[in-house]
């Protein structure tokens, strides 16, 4: 697209860049969209339970209990958001580590969508805590400790939102027009991957590390003290899988941003095949993991059970089965049973977190955590709202499309 369709804010004076930016506040496009008569009324719906839930406390909207703390709110919004958020340090590692410059389409929306996962679920994180002003404990090792897992995992929080903000700002930079600051931000890409990365890697596993704690809670299937190096690896096929799905549908709402579209079809296609492999080799060494986890802990005696099926139902029909659909599309080149296998795959993830932290956690209780619909409803708010703001980014900044001819200029 060319600047006239796309302008970019002057970068001589602030005035300039202030109107700029007020000018981008304002909506584009149709609003009569299915998308939008969905979103909008959950979203403001949403927003009513959240006044609720800090005026009256988590009670009033939830089904939490002392028993139970952690419900929804962690289990998907969190934990399971998190797992979706790895395409990030996975797709940066493999470009600007690796080198794999195929891939170097892809980065901008990829590190997009995981700085707004992190973001957003960091915020469903604050109606979770029961005193949110106390947020800043676990960072500060107040009443946990510098040793607990709670302050790593905080931190890690904190300063991973921060290197995916500089890894994505040399876009903001384009956005607003400003060379020099283009420049400078550029040069700090390559130290904020590297940071990022190690980062991520870490809270990957210390968010399993969390559950390593409750193991009179969680069911003896889901349990093992290999949880965080499970909860590592199967972020990776996770985010890849999130990146499949997520791009594939980018470039067909979002076709407009796209100059040449039958090569950008062409590279998609490229990199939906090339990560396809990664799937399926991330997804065998996991498979591979929690079989051997399965047999050193000797529980053929649980499987022929509910809880048991339930297990064989996430292991063989949403690991193994996407596992060899990966692997037989990648050999065939069928892009179509990829983008299902990528979706089984986030089935499978989906289970597999809630398994852990709601479906198996207390499974024995005699009343068992059921999140209430008005839970699910500030949670499809969470989401709606991310993907209100990731439009809005993709609209107008240089993501998807090209950037701009001075961008590209070598200082």
């Amino acid at each position: 697209m060319t600047s006239q369709t796309f302008p970019i804010a002057k970068d001589n004076d602030g005035k300039s860049i202030g109107k700029f930016i007020l000018s981008e506040l304002k909506p584009r496009g149709k609003w009569l969209t299915p998308f939008n008569i969905i979103s909008i009324p959950t979203i403001l719906l949403g927003i009513g339970l959240i006044v609720i839930r800090y005026v009256q406390g988590l009670g009033a909207i939830t089904n939490l209990t002392q028993e139970v703390p952690w419900g929804l709110w962690i289990g998907f919004d969190v934990v399971t958001g998190v797992a979706f958020a790895g395409g990030a340090y996975v797709v940066t590692f493999m470009v600007y580590i690796l080198n794999m410059r195929r891939y170097h389409s892809i980065v901008r929306v990829t590190v997009l969508n995981g700085f707004l996962a992190y973001a957003f679920y960091t915020g469903a994180l604050l109606l979770d805590l029961g005193r949110p002003w106390n947020v800043v404990n676990p960072m500060i090792g107040n009443n946990f400790g510098t040793s607990s897992v709670l302050f790593l995992v905080a931190w890690h929080f904190v300063l991973y939102m921060l290197a995916e903000l500089i890894e994505f700002s040399p876009a903001i930079a384009e956005w607003l027009g400003s060379r020099k600051a283009k420049r400078i931000l550029s040069g700090m890409t390559i130290g904020a991957v590297i940071f990022g990365i190690t980062l991520s890697t870490l809270h990957q596993s210390g968010l399993g590390a969390l559950y390593l704690m409750c193991k009179d809670k969680i069911h003896p299937l889901w349990y093992s003290e290999f949880i965080p190096v499970l909860f590592f690896v199967s972020s990776i096929f996770a985010g890849l899988s999130m990146v499949i799905f997520e791009g594939s549908i980018s470039h067909k709402v979002f076709a407009d941003q796209i100059e040449d579209k039958e090569k950008s079809h062409k590279t998609q296609n490229t990199v939906v095949h090339s990560l396809s492999k990664v799937c399926a080799v991330t997804m065998f060494a996991y498979f591979c993991l929690q079989f051997l986890v399965f047999i050193h802990a000797k529980r053929w005696d649980l499987i022929n059970s509910p809880m048991g099926y339930w297990f064989l139902t996430e292991m063989i029909g949403f690991v193994f089965i996407p596992m060899v659909m990966f692997f037989y599309s990648y050999r065939t080149s069928n892009i179509k049973m990829i983008r299902i296998a990528a979706i089984l795959t986030m089935i499978g993830v989906v289970m597999n977190r809630l398994n852990v932290t709601v479906i198996g956690f207390r499974w024995d209780a005699a009343v068992h955590y059921v999140p209430s619909w008005m839970e699910i409803v500030v949670t499809l708010a969470v989401i709606f709202t991310e993907i209100w703001i990731f439009r809005w980014v993709i609209n107008r900044m240089p993501v998807l499309r090209e950037s701009p001819a001075w961008a590209k200029e070598k200082h």
